[in-house]
């Protein structure tokens, strides 16, 4: 719940960002997996949920834009 409430604090431009460090992340993560010296194997299921929960939060925000478009 924390880190949702985080993630929500930050605006579009920052979370596209995030993301995309959190995807890089990720791929040295699995470059290290491949080398066979991966020091915190727990990272892969964490960074996924936070990469999760950045396009969700993206995507609620696009689907809410369009609602209001409608609307208006």
């Amino acid at each position: 719940m924390k880190k949702d409430k985080k993630i929500r604090e930050l605006n579009s431009e920052e979370l596209i960002k995030k993301n995309k460090d959190l995807k890089r992340e990720l791929y040295d993560l699995n470059y290290q997996r491949k080398m066979g010296n991966v020091e915190k194997p727990a990272r892969f299921k964490a960074l996924r949920k936070e990469i999760a929960r950045a396009l969700t939060i993206l995507k609620e925000r696009e689907l809410e834009d369009e609602r209001t478009s409608k609307k208006a």
